[in-house]
C-alpha cells in the first residue's frame, strides 16, 4: 500500500493543533514554535503532492478510498485534480505567515493580570482550520466533504468571538460585544448555507445511492443516472446556496465584513485568504461536476449577481472609515471577479478564476497582515487616525503600497493575470458583463489609492511620529508574499500548468467549449 499522502497532509495539522493544546498554560512560546513547526512540516507535504500530481494524467490522483458507513454508502475517499492540488498548496503556504504574524496575538492582555487569553488555544485552532480546509480540498465524496466544509466554522468561531481584534475606537468593552456579535453572525450564515447543502446532499443520495463524486459523475455522464430537470435544479440549488454564502455571493455576503473587522489580521486573513476558497472551489468542484444541466440554466442570474458583487464591494469600499471593512468589501468584489470567471463558462475564465483564488490569497495576505502591523502600533483601525506614516515607517508603507497595487491588479503583479483571463473569458461569451465588470477594476484603483494617500503620505500626525517600522518577524512575514506576487505576476506558468488540464474537464462536465473567434482570418 503506498504511503497516503493526502490524509498525512491533513492530519498532520490536526495532530499539531492536538499537541499545542496539550502545552501547559505557562509554556506559551513553546506552544507558538510546536505550531509554526507542524505548520511547516504540513507546507513540506503539500509541496510533495504538488511535485508527484501529474498535469495531464489521471482527473483525481493520489487517491485514497476507504469504506467508512457502509449501509449508506459514504467513504472515506481522497483524490486532487490541478485545482485542488493549487489550493491545498495556497492553505499550507499562508497558515505558517498567519502563526507568525499572530505571534503575539494571544498573549495575555495586562502583565501580571488574570486577564489573559489562551495562547496554546489560538495556535491550536488555527491548525483545527487548516486541516479540516484541506480535507475540503480533497475530499471527493460528497458526505465526507460536507462535514468538514460543516466542521470548520466551529474553530472560526471561536477564532473570532474569543480572540478578535482590541482596537476599537469605543473601548473593550464596545469590542467585545462586537465580536461577538460577528462570530453569532459568521456562525448562523455559514450554518444556514450548510443545512440547505446538506437536504442536497440527501437529496442526491436519493437519486444515486451513493456518495462518490467520481462515480455520480461517471454515471451521469453515460446516461446510467438521469436527474429530472426539476430535481437537478433544487439539488444544485441547495449546493450552490451554502458555497454562494461562504463564497459570500451578493446578497450572503453580509457577515463578512463583520468578521474581518472583528478578527485578528492573521484570522481575517485565515477567513477570506483560505476558509472562502472552499465557496468556490466547490462551485467548481461539484456544481458543475453533478449538476452541468442546471448549472447553465442558473449562470445568465449567477453573472448578474457576480457582477453586482464586483460593483457593490468596490464602492462599499470606496466609502469606508476602517481599514480591515475596507479589504473586506474589496474581497467581496475579487470573489465576485472568481465567481464571474467560473460561470463565464469558458476555459479562459475558469483558469482565470482558479488562479484568482490563489492570487487573491496571497495578495489579501500581504495587504491585510501589513494592515494589521499598521493597526498594532497605532492601536486603531480608523483611516483618519494615520497620516504621513511612509515618513517614519517607510519599509511598512512601502509593503502595504506593494499590497496595495496587488489588490487594484496592477500589471506585473500576480492578481493582474487572473483578473485580465476572467474578463477575457466572459467578455468572449458575454461581452456586456465584460464590459461592466472593468469598472470594478477603476474602482478598486480608487480605494487602494485613497486608502494609501490617507495613511501614508501628507503631514506625520503626532500619534504616528515615533512608529517604528517592520520588525524583522514582521519581514520575515511579508517579504516571501511580496516575492509570490512579483513572481507569479510575471510567470503564472507554474501554477496554470496544475489547473489548465482540471479546467478542460470541468468544461466537458458542463458540454462547453470556447467561442470561436468572430474575426474572419485573412485571405
Amino acid at each position: 500500500m503506498s504511503f497516503p499522502l493526502l490524509t498525512a497532509t491533513a492530519v498532520l495539522p490536526a495532530v499539531g493543533a492536538v499537541a499545542t493544546a496539550a502545552v501547559p498554560a505557562a509554556r506559551r512560546t513553546t506552544a507558538k514554535w510546536l505550531a509554526l513547526l507542524f505548520s511547516l512540516a504540513t507546507l513540506v507535504l503539500a509541496a510533495v503532492i504538488a511535485v508527484r500530481f501529474e498535469p495531464g494524467g489521471a482527473r483525481y490522483q493520489l487517491a485514497e478510498s476507504h469504506a467508512w458507513i457502509k449501509d449508506f454508502g459514504v467513504r472515506y475517499e481522497l483524490g486532487v485534480d490541478g485545482i485542488g492540488v493549487a489550493l491545498v498548496a495556497l492553505t499550507a503556504l499562508l497558515i505558517p505567515f498567519v502563526i507568525l504574524a499572530g505571534w503575539h496575538d494571544a498573549d495575555p492582555l495586562e502583565t501580571g493580570s488574570r486577564r489573559w487569553r489562551p495562547t496554546q488555544g489560538f495556535f491550536a485552532l488555527i491548525l483545527a482550520v487548516e486541516a479540516m480546509v484541506i480535507l475540503s480540498f480533497e475530499a471527493t465524496d460528497v458526505f465526507l466533504f460536507y462535514i468538514f466544509f460543516e466542521a470548520m466554522l466551529i474553530p472560526m468561531y471561536f477564532l473570532i468571538g474569543g480572540f478578535g481584534d482590541r482596537a476599537h475606537e469605543h473601548g473593550e468593552q464596545a469590542a467585545a460585544t462586537q465580536r461577538s456579535y460577528a462570530a453569532v453572525k459568521f456562525l448562523l450564515y455559514n450554518l444556514a448555507g450548510g443545512l440547505i447543502m446538506l437536504a442536497a446532499v440527501i437529496g442526491l443520495y436519493t437519486q444515486a445511492g451513493n456518495f462518490s463524486l467520481p462515480e455520480i459523475a461517471q454515471a451521469r455522464a453515460n446516461g446510467s443516472l438521469h436527474l429530472a430537470t426539476s430535481t437537478e435544479r433544487w439539488l444544485f440549488l441547495g449546493f450552490f446556496f451554502a458555497f454562494a454564502v461562504k463564497a459570500p455571493l451578493w446578497p450572503l455576503h453580509t457577515w463578512l465584513p463583520n468578521a474581518m473587522g472583528e478578527a485578528t489580521a492573521p484570522v481575517a486573513v485565515l477567513i477570506t485568504a483560505v476558509v472562502d476558497k472552499v465557496g468556490t472551489f466547490a462551485m467548481l468542484r461539484f456544481c458543475l461536476q453533478l449538476f452541468p444541466e442546471a448549472s447553465k440554466w442558473a449562470t445568465p442570474a449567477i453573472l448578474v449577481l457576480a457582477l453586482i458583487s464586483i460593483l457593490y464591494g468596490a464602492l462599499l469600499a470606496v466609502g469606508q472609515r476602517d481599514i480591515k471593512r475596507l479589504v473586506a468589501y474589496a474581497s467581496i468584489s475579487h470573489f465576485g471577479f472568481i465567481i464571474l470567471g467560473i460561470f463565464a463558462m469558458t476555459s479562459q475564465g475558469q483558469s482565470g478564476a482558479t488562479l484568482y483564488m490563489v492570487n487573491h490569497g496571497i495578495s489579501t495576505a500581504a495587504l491585510m497582515l501589513v494592515a494589521g502591523f499598521l493597526i498594532s502600533r497605532r492601536g486603531s483601525r480608523l483611516i483618519a487616525d494615520y497620516g504621513g506614516v511612509q515618513k517614519v515607517a517607510p519599509v511598512l508603507a512601502g509593503t502595504f503600497l506593494v499590497g496595495g497595487l496587488a489588490t487594484l491588479s496592477l500589471p506585473g503583479l500576480a492578481p493582474f493575470v487572473s483578473e485580465f483571463l476572467v474578463l477575457v473569458g466572459t467578455f468572449t461569451r458575454h461581452p456586456a458583463i465584460g464590459i461592466i465588470a472593468t469598472f470594478g477594476i477603476v474602482l478598486a484603483a480608487l480605494y487602494v489609492l485613497v486608502l494609501y494617500q490617507r495613511t501614508m503620505t501628507g503631514p506625520v500626525k503626532a500619534e504616528v511620529a515615533k512608529m517604528p517600522d517592520l520588525r524583522v518577524r514582521e519581514l520575515v512575514v511579508v517579504a516571501p508574499l511580496i516575492a509570490l506576487l512579483i513572481f507569479l505576476g510575471v510567470y503564472p506558468k507554474p501554477v496554470t500548468d496544475i489547473v489548465n488540464p482540471a479546467v478542460r474537464q470541468t468544461m466537458s462536465d458542463v458540454h462547453q467549449t470556447d467561442p470561436q473567434p468572430e474575426v474572419e482570418a485573412a485571405k
